[in-house]
């Protein structure tokens, strides 16, 4: 369902931060991999850094368009010219609430790669009765978080209803191997939540709630709290906590819901690593745990902070193109159905041929954006999740430039 509001837009697709570490690989993404006839543009404060990474990319035909995170009027003026606005300038907590606002409000759709729950809770508060009304489709985590584990369970529910004959009740994701590396936006998305956390109670409340970000009448369900702490599992050997199962699994459970259930009212999500078996696998996990621990312990505690900062990479900086392409990963989705006559297992199994906080996620949200742009989708305006949004459609375009799904 195409918004009939945006389809004489001057835009396609704005690149909202092209001049950041990310926005500067979506560029490139989106140079490479938009087809003939999308009218795409770069967008930021600064026109001679804009300037100067167009010409990097080899794009220097794109257009140009200005605006301030911190001047509404300069943002609505640029949503009205967008068909799709993407962003990738965060903390988004901090810098983004005002373009989905302006996105909501002239019917554009939008995608970003937030993590920040709580912040993903105000928005939809916020703007999900105007983006219904205005046809803009906000799509936030399409990423890394949360578009493995959204479109991962999406394809192994919709294999199970085929070939079990309903859905799993319960899905576990695995993350079975992962090398990459953490950028200073990402550090600075990860600090801005634990000083917002420190401030304001109920956003703790928010982020620990297994279904915080579900439609209020939707907030209930089997699953309890993250595991934060080594545990056991019979089909994987020994697991460790995944530091972005915190927002995935908020994510999957809001697609359930926003769906109308087609998972099953009582379905059951989680997300881990798996480290292996025997004392080997015991020791990964342990030490995965205290690894965990450790960094937020860096980040919360006030000389901890202090002494670390120095050595975290600063906002732009991030791994090298080298460092990207060694990067990969590998994640098994396992789903199990237990009711009587139709009971059975599903996998799916989904990797990435880059490293998955930046190779791999610039071609995510760039496929989104192209999706947002170009498919006939069959949802309106409103908050969606990528599954919900773009299901079957995003996981064509994603299975062509290197992240597969493939059913198992």
């Amino acid at each position: 369902m195409s918004s009939s509001s945006n389809s004489n837009r001057d835009f396609d697709i704005v690149l909202w931060g092209a001049t950041g570490y990310t926005g500067r690989l979506v560029a490139e993404c989106l140079t490479q991999q938009s087809p003939p006839g999308i009218r795409w543009a770069l967008a930021g404060r600064n026109e001679k850094k804009l300037e100067s990474i167009r010409s990097e990319i080899g794009a220097k035909s794109v257009p140009i368009l200005l605006g301030d995170s911190n001047d509404v009027e300069s943002l609505d003026r640029l949503a009205k010219r967008a068909r799709v606005v993407c962003t990738t300038v965060g903390p988004y907590a901090r810098y983004g609430s005002s373009l989905v606002g302006a996105c909501a409000r002239a019917g554009t759709s939008y995608c970003d790669l937030t993590g920040e729950a709580h912040w993903i809770r105000k928005m939809i508060d916020a703007h999900e009765e105007t983006a219904r009304d205005s046809g803009a489709r906000i799509v936030h985590c399409c990423g890394f978080d949360s578009i493995p584990s959204d479109l991962g369970t999406w394809v192994l529910q919709e294999h199970a209803i085929e070939k079990l004959g309903g859905p799993c009740d319960e899905v576990r994701f695995r993350v079975m191997k992962m090398k990459g590396s953490f950028s200073g936006g990402t550090f600075a998305s990860m600090q801005n939540l634990i000083e917002e956390a420190k401030r304001d109670p109920t956003i703790r409340k928010t982020v620990m709630d297994p279904y915080g970000l579900n439609p209020k009448d939707r907030r209930r369900g089997l699953d309890g709290p993250d595991v934060m702490k080594p545990a056991r599992d019979d089909n994987f050997g020994w697991t460790a906590p995944f530091i972005m199962g915190a927002i995935n699994t908020r994510i999957v459970r809001r697609t359930n819901a926003v769906l109308d259930y087609p998972y099953g009212a009582d379905f059951r999500y989680s997300e881990a690593i798996a480290t292996g078996r025997g004392l080997k696998g015991r020791l990964g996990a342990i030490a995965i745990t205290a690894a965990m621990g450790g960094l937020a312990a860096s980040m919360a505690i006030g000389p901890l902070k202090a002494l670390t900062a120095r050595l975290r990479p600063k906002p732009g900086e991030g791994p090298s193109k080298e460092e990207r392409e060694r990067g990969h990963f590998s994640i098994e989705l396992l789903g199990t159905r237990n009711e009587s006559g139709s009971s059975g297992s599903a996998k799916v199994l989904v990797t990435g041929d880059r490293d998955p906080g930046y190779g791999a996620t610039a071609k995510m949200i760039a496929q989104a954006a192209l999706c947002l742009a170009e498919d006939d989708l069959h949802v309106g305006g409103g908050s969606w999740t990528p599954a919900s949004a773009m299901g079957s459609r995003l996981v064509e375009r994603l299975n062509g430039v290197g992240v597969t799904f493939s059913v198992q």
